[in-house]
């Protein structure tokens, strides 16, 4: 007779307890977005995008809409803009995606490529285009800044492409048109947060819009032919603690808005407490069991 197995390890507990949840979380995500489904109509709406932004440019000029839209921004108290623009954080949005990342790893495994995508774009066109910020630019009476004034790299705002990948990502696994309207709501008045605080033109924020909309479909698609890659523990840890990283950026900057500073902390402790329970403490149970 052979020998028995030897018990299994805690940490190959652990490891197993991992894998059956990153199983039911991608048969789960097939049934929200099945693979070769895309995403019918985000392109279209970076397109879209795109071209108003171009529009802007070509009748308007670099810094076309930027006055008038950061005038009456002003009718909406300035914290309310901060708290609008922290939301396009780049930190915030990777931090955001733990609470998601086991329930839903094919979401998260795109929304985490999407990024990267974001990430090469915004990097490779500011350099290049080295467009300068209203601070700049424009005397300082002549707008409405809150927080730091920025004055390189204007163009493209990443908050903007931000939050396109975010709720581009999302745009994929909700389906309903009334969704997908909201999303885009959303992602707009985030991005125009940001002439709101005095430190991006309007055609810097269509160009983000359309670029993290891009992002998020190139996401989508890459998310769908390496599906294989967002089941494998070890690739799925690795975005874990990318993610981790960036919530616990979250508590140690608070990028220039300190009235906003509350917001980012709740969030990045929320996401390193709700990833702390979901990657430790419940495979924990699961080996006591």
């Amino acid at each position: 007779m052979k020998p028995p197995p030897p018990p299994a390890t805690p940490g190959q507990v652990w490891a197993t307890a991992l894998r059956l949840r990153l199983a039911a979380g991608l048969r789960r995500d097939r049934d929200l977005a099945p693979l070769g489904q895309g995403c019918p109509g985000l392109p279209l709406v970076a397109l879209a995008t795109g071209l108003l932004g171009l529009g802007l440019l070509l009748f308007g000029g670099y810094q076309a809409a930027f006055l008038p839209l950061n005038r009456l921004a002003t009718v909406f108290p300035d914290g309310l803009w901060e708290g609008l623009t922290v939301l396009g954080d780049a930190r915030l949005a990777v931090a955001l995606a733990l609470f998601f990342s086991l329930r839903h790893p094919r979401l998260f495994w795109a929304l985490i490529l999407a990024a990267l995508a974001a990430t090469v774009l915004t990097h490779g066109l500011k350099p290049w285009v080295a467009a300068w910020r209203p601070p700049a630019v424009l005397p300082a009476e002549a707008f409405h800044l809150i927080g730091p004034a920025l004055r390189k790299s204007s163009f493209p705002s990443g908050h903007a492409m931000t939050v396109a990948v975010l709720t581009g990502v999302g745009w994929c696994f909700l389906r309903r048109p009334a969704s997908h309207l909201l999303l885009v709501c959303l992602a707009v008045t985030i991005g125009l947060s940001r002439v709101a605080v005095g430190v991006h033109w309007p055609i810097d924020v269509a160009a983000g819009l359309a670029g993290g909309w891009a992002a998020a479909w190139l996401g989508i698609r890459l998310a769908d032919r390496w599906e294989g890659l967002a089941g494998r523990l070890a690739v799925h840890l690795t975005c874990v603690v990318l993610a981790a990283g960036a919530a616990v950026l979250l508590l140690i900057d608070d990028g220039g808005y300190a009235r906003s500073r509350p917001l980012q902390l709740g969030v990045g402790l929320s996401a390193l407490g709700w990833g702390l329970s979901q990657y430790l403490l419940l495979p924990r149970r699961s080996q006591a069991r």
